[in-house]
């Protein structure tokens, strides 16, 4: 199990030394002078040449990448804003957790809803009830999410004014881009919970616990379902990534200071230092749920554990 741990470990700093190498490359290759954008064309060129050097814009981009990471291995520093003249870290202290309670609501309610419906659709296949929510979790999937949001905004926001539209000060701010987020994503989840307890239900302990006795309540939620659980969290995990690029494009629709609104603006600005920490800070994040995720698989199914220790013997 320990080499098992550090190989997924060894494989996720691989993730992020990647990403964060592609995502400085290509900043590097915008059109445009961030420098010329921040400064304007009335500013000397002798002052835009000495702007250059103090952050660094006039090393190669290889050179300036190795400066880059070195500073934060040694000490955590990600550069200062070009817009804000801040250090990055500080901008992205007060945004990180407003993002992972977003993202965390999100997939917790995303999670409440779409299991027990994949449950019961799964019980209850192929009826009316069945038929009607894989349908209406299909159609809300195969609307974009902003377009979803700028739907809750008109119908709850505009016609109803019943639910805030913009900010982040009471928790009725979080209702719209929360229920925007859960209608783009549990459609997967449903669909997954229904085919894996669909498989779970033939299997012969399923058969062995109603000869038992046991009721069906009882039997789908003990046996049927703590089984079928695996590979949603699997799916659960998987999703993450996109729950949170997703919630960057909702962040800024809904004007809830996370790093959504953070990365739009600084790639509008060609802020490249806030851009490249709001990435890596992402990618960690995935890395980190993703880890997170095999080690409840392994709670959930204790046949993984035994394979990997027999696998390290």
């Amino acid at each position: 199990m320990f080499s098992y741990i550090i190989k997924r470990l060894t494989q996720g700093l691989f993730l992020v030394f990647s990403v964060s190498v592609l995502v400085f490359a290509m900043l590097y290759m915008m059109p445009g002078d961030p420098i010329d954008q921040m400064m304007g064309w009335k500013v000397s060129q002798e002052k835009k040449d000495e702007m250059r050097h103090f952050y660094g814009f006039d090393l190669p981009m290889h050179e300036q990448y190795i400066n880059w990471a070195a500073k934060i291995v040694k000490s955590g520093d990600f550069g200062l804003s070009i817009r804000t003249k801040l250090p990055v870290l500080d901008l992205m202290k007060a945004r990180i957790p407003i993002t992972l309670k977003f993202t965390g609501l999100t997939l917790l309610f995303d999670i409440l809803i779409a299991v027990p419906l994949g449950l019961v659709c799964a019980y209850k296949k192929d009826s009316p009830f069945d038929r009607a929510v894989v349908g209406v979790s299909l159609f809300f999937t195969a609307i974009p999410q902003f377009w979803t949001a700028v739907l809750l905004i008109l119908l709850f926001g505009v016609t109803w004014k019943i639910l805030p539209l913009h900010g982040y000060e009471t928790p009725l701010h979080l209702v719209l881009p929360v229920a925007a987020g859960v209608l783009g994503s549990f459609a997967s989840t449903i669909r997954m919970t229904k085919s894996e307890v669909l498989d779970v239900i033939k299997e012969k302990y399923v058969l062995t616990a109603y000869a038992k006795g046991l009721g069906k309540t009882a039997v789908l939620i003990k046996h049927v379902l703590r089984n079928a659980l695996i590979l949603v969290t699997v799916l659960v995990s998987l999703s993450i990534p996109w729950l949170i690029s997703g919630a960057v494009i909702l962040e800024h629709i809904f004007g809830i200071p996370g790093m959504g609104g953070l990365i739009v603006n600084s790639i509008i600005m060609q802020d490249f230092a806030v851009v490249q920490a709001c990435v890596l800070v992402i990618s960690l994040l995935t890395v980190s749920f993703n880890l997170l995720c095999d080690f409840l698989i392994g709670i959930l199914d204790p046949r993984i554990s035994i394979a990997l220790k027999g696998g390290e013997r």
